[in-house]
Order: structure tokens, then C-alpha cells, then sequence
């Protein structure tokens, strides 16, 4: 199917054991029908629904570790 060239592509990047980052803007719908938005230049999803902001990634998803 080819690309409609009227509208930029996004980049989009997976990020291995993180979030999917997005340039931005962008609008989300989510699963219950909700429609949020973010005007960032970059923004990451929450994969793994940890996040207390989801469907925006608040680094929930780090393991955290003690330093001595």
C-alpha cells in the first residue's frame, strides 16, 4: 500500500525492555474509548502498564537497585 505523502511520516522507536517512543505530537485512543493527547517532540508509551500516567511511560518499569 503506498504511503500517503500529504502528511509526514512518524518516527517511531522501539526501545528493547522500554517504552515506544513517538515523535510527537500525537493522540492515543485508548481501549476504553478515551482519546488523550501530548504536543511534545517526544513521547513514550508506557508497554508494559506499570506507568501511573499511562498510557504515558513514567519509567515504572525500571528495576530499582540500592547503592550502597
Amino acid at each position: 500500500m503506498p504511503r500517503d505523502t500529504s502528511r509526514p511520516a512518524r518516527r517511531v522507536t522501539l526501545e528493547r525492555g522500554g517504552p515506544v517512543l513517538l515523535e510527537g505530537p500525537v493522540e492515543v485512543r485508548l481501549d476504553d474509548g478515551r482519546t488523550v493527547t501530548s504536543d511534545r517532540f517526544m513521547v513514550a508509551l508506557c508497554t508494559c502498564r506499570r506507568s501511573r500516567t499511562y498510557p504515558w511511560c513514567d519509567t515504572s518499569h525500571r528495576r530499582r537497585s540500592r547503592t550502597r
